[in-house]
């Protein structure tokens, strides 16, 4: 009995609650998409087509939608940030490794009003680079050196930007990041320069075919059809398993 009172008195201050009594931040989500290109980390930028800071360069994303009353509360972080991909960019969750990357919220971020943002990272394969469109509101979308030096991002996501690379320099050694920034088949050099890019750091070819050997024992990765034709001779290819 006391537990239905509860449930009575719940759906009789739902039906009368009014959201707009209160002051409200609204929500975006923002998408760091990176990939290796030409053995340099990028970034995946659009050109703004609309104010605020129209014709400056920012990152892929847009506002979660929300319903207007409690029995409509709108879409999930994943679906808009799903939605937001797609739009912007072309590209399905599908098709990329997708991580929430955490919360942005400093009171003047935004010079509209009061948006907290939760960043993504998205890591893209080279060999789905071609695919990548500018959509939405964005004029134009370009993959862009990491760190952009000269560039003055809109809003804070030059900050976002840094802490999607620091993100990922911690974790190349500890997860298997690495296979959504190297093509489909590889060879060791190719793979061990993907851990050099992220990280920063020269990877000592002998350490690291160690660890690659480990990776092997592992079954991580595992040898691939056919040959790489190199400089020197054909190189082995492998692929992750």
């Amino acid at each position: 009995m006391r537990a239905r009172s509860a449930s009575s008195a719940d759906a009789a201050f739902l039906a009368s609650y009014k959201p707009s009594d209160f002051s409200r931040p609204s929500v975006a989500v923002d998408i760091v998409a990176l990939t290796v290109i030409d053995s340099l980390l990028r970034v995946l930028l659009i050109r703004r087509a609309e104010p605020p800071f129209r014709g400056r360069w920012a990152l892929p994303g847009g506002f979660v939608r929300v319903g207007d009353a409690h029995r409509h509360r709108g879409e999930s972080l994943d679906e808009a940030v799903a939605r937001e991909l797609d739009e912007e960019t072309g590209l399905s969750v599908r098709d990329v490794y997708l991580e929430q990357l955490g919360a942005f919220g400093h009171p003047d971020r935004d010079p509209r009003m009061r948006v907290i943002s939760v960043a993504y990272y998205a890591l893209v394969r080279p060999d789905l680079v071609p695919t990548v469109r500018g959509g939405g509101d964005a004029a134009h979308a370009e993959w862009h050196v990491v760190p952009s030096r000269g560039l003055r991002l809109a809003f804070d996501h030059d900050r976002i930007v840094d802490a999607a690379r620091e993100r990922i320099r911690e974790r190349i050694h500890t997860t298997s990041l690495a296979r959504s920034l190297v093509a489909r088949t590889f060879t060791i050099p190719e793979l061990r320069n993907v851990y050099a890019i992220v990280t920063g750091e020269p990877q000592d070819p002998g350490n690291f075919r160690r660890k690659f050997q480990a990776m092997l024992d592992a079954r991580v990765v595992e040898r691939a059809p056919g040959k790489r034709i190199t400089a020197s001779k054909p190189a082995a290819v492998y692929r992750f398993a």
